[in-house]
């Protein structure tokens, strides 16, 4: 089902079913509506908690966007990033990008409430997909993008492999665009979803090289806004800084919008990946594409949708997990 013929692709985009077509051709059996028959409360139900906990912690929608990802560029879309670690295996959230995770209570919540509901139907990693999509909904109080379901849980979590396959806040545009390739993601999607850092904050130790260290001669990065620069400094004051957070998004950083990609025509970027995006033509040609907030909207629900099909495991393939942080004994 990976090996998809283009000019199919080509065909139903015109009929405006290209986001179809991409879940067929990565997704194998994801459709919508899964649970309609087997769970039919089990949307609302992860829709219900997500709104209830985000009304209280307007920090939730980064966090599940981001675990989301992460979970997605590790081994598929199959919630390895919330099995916990064992006396024999350093699992995926011990790796150091997902060691600033958070929420995973959240989805435990959903899923405790689920197997009241339903037991042994709804897998952690529709779960996930679903609490990152109606966590950042829930400013609009509408569903932004679709979220075809019927993953199941993976078994296996290797720190190791976060490492390798998360791409990392210090990458070029080369290895960036290599790193969304090895997802059978394009380059419009990296740069559409890196507005996702529109939501959120970073730690200093991620981008302070930039300010104090960036070329090895205690420099500056000189295509950091001047400006934005000294304001970060002041933020952060050392490179040994590993605890304090900055907004990557300063002017919207609890709303969901397209401002990203204004403050990124700023040199306002916080990260080495971020100011990669306009190292390219082809990539800087699509964050001027993003500056109109419909096109980004629409873009993003697209490229979303890509995401959250790779690698999936459907049908008999993995399991149904009884708890999120353990597989099945």
């Amino acid at each position: 089902m990976k090996n998809c013929f283009v000019f199919l692709l080509m065909i139903i985009s015109l009929i405006g079913l290209s986001e179809f077509a991409v879940v067929l051709c990565q997704g194998g059996e994801l459709r919508r509506n899964f649970y309609e028959k087997s769970c039919p409360l089990a949307e609302h139900i992860v829709q219900s908690i997500t709104w209830k906990r985000v009304a209280t912690n307007s920090t939730l929608p980064a966090k599940f966007l981001r675990m989301h990802f992460h979970d997605c560029f590790v081994r598929g879309c199959d919630a390895s990033v919330l099995l916990d670690s064992t006396a024999n295996n350093s699992a995926e959230k011990d790796a150091i990008p997902n060691q600033s995770l958070a929420g995973f209570d959240v989805i435990d919540e959903i899923k405790s409430q689920l197997e009241k509901t339903c037991p042994g139907v709804v897998s952690c990693a529709d779960i996930l997909a679903l609490a990152a999509r109606d966590s950042v909904s829930f400013q609009f109080r509408r569903p932004l993008w679709e979220v075809p379901t019927g993953r199941r849980d993976g078994s296996i979590s290797r720190s190791s492999e976060a490492l390798a396959n998360i791409p990392s806040p210090f990458f070029n545009f080369t290895t960036l665009k290599q790193s969304f390739a090895n997802k059978s993601l394009t380059v419009q999607d990296l740069v559409v979803l890196s507005g996702g850092h529109t939501i959120g904050v970073g730690h200093c130790n991620f981008f302070s090289n930039r300010l104090y260290n960036f070329t090895g001669k205690g420099d500056a990065d000189p295509s950091l806004n001047s400006k934005y620069a000294a304001f970060l400094k002041n933020k952060c004051q050392s490179l040994s800084d590993n605890t304090t957070i900055v907004e990557m998004d300063p002017e919207s950083s609890l709303s969901f919008d397209n401002n990203y990609f204004s403050i990124l025509k700023q040199n306002k970027g916080l990260f080495i990946s971020d100011a990669a995006l306009l190292t390219d033509k082809g990539s800087s040609n699509v964050v001027d594409e993003m500056l109109n907030s419909n096109t980004f909207f629409v873009e993003f629900k697209k490229s979303m949708v890509r995401m959250g099909a790779i690698e999936v495991l459907t049908g008999s393939s993995g399991e149904i997990r009884k708890k999120c942080t353990v597989i099945n004994s």
